[in-house]
């Protein structure tokens, strides 16, 4: 006999970390329209993973948007857990990464999405912070890189914000994550120096220590313009991290 109840199940435990997934697949997307502008490419890829990852984003929306409407209780914990509410603006973070993509097609959907993206990035970053300041449920061995993702992701808002709104609002979000960048990266390597390396399912997001430094490069120089000795800093400091995983690739591979 069939268990009725496993589809109710299995979206129950539909996990908003999938969101992730748009973050990755939109990155190389918006790799790929770069190669091909700069190669000069005959064959274009970025139009089809542009398809892809727009599409993917939507049944992820369908189906956590039906998780919340029928299992508010188990969406409510997972936005309380302190590992799982870290990646809750991933879903923010996926908006603002499809309107850097949809950038070169469509200036209308990239203002639609950025704008949805920013605001509610905004407003998550001050829930989580929130959190943070007023919860006594987080403990050291918590920590670990994803907690980039809710405050240090708003660095990523100027890189189509300049095209799309004044550049002070893209300077006010490029301030909030260039800010609270060495904050976390602080604390983590605190964690994981005198508190143990992290569980071996948290060791992928070890691979977020990269993209501060480096999202962080390409809002400046859409901000300013050019390369200074900031932006040598940010583009250096992603290059070591790049190759700190490199060297780890031992710890990946276990």
């Amino acid at each position: 006999m069939t268990d009725s109840t496993q589809p109710t199940s299995r979206l129950a435990h539909f996990p908003v970390a999938w969101f992730a997934m748009i973050m990755g697949l939109g990155g190389l997307t918006i790799a790929w329209a770069r190669a091909e502008q700069i190669l000069g490419l005959g064959v274009q890829i970025s139009p089809w993973l542009l398809g892809a990852a727009s599409l993917l984003f939507i049944v992820l929306l369908g189906a956590y948007s039906l998780k919340f409407l029928r299992h508010r209780v188990a969406v409510e914990k997972e936005w309380a857990n302190p590992v799982r509410m870290h990646f809750v603006p991933t879903v923010s973070i996926g908006l603002i990464v499809l309107s850097i993509a949809w950038l070169p097609w469509s200036q209308s959907y990239s203002f639609l999405l950025w704008s949805l993206g920013s605001a509610l990035h905004l407003y998550l970053t001050l829930h989580v912070i929130t959190q943070w300041v007023h919860h006594s449920k987080f403990d050291i061995t918590h920590l670990n890189p994803a907690w980039f993702i809710p405050v240090v992701g708003n660095i990523l808002v100027p890189i189509a914000g300049v095209t799309h709104a004044p550049p002070e609002v893209s300077w006010f979000f490029f301030s909030i994550g260039i800010i609270f960048w060495p904050v976390l990266l602080a604390i983590i390597f605190y964690r994981v120096i005198f508190h143990g390396t992290l569980p071996e399912r948290l060791m992928p997001t070890l691979f977020i220590l990269n993209a501060p430094p480096a999202v962080g490069f390409l809002s400046y120089l859409k901000l300013s313009g050019g390369i200074d000795p900031f932006a040598q800093v940010l583009y250096n400091g992603a290059l070591f991290f790049t190759l700190l995983l490199f060297f780890q690739v031992k710890w990946f591979h276990a």
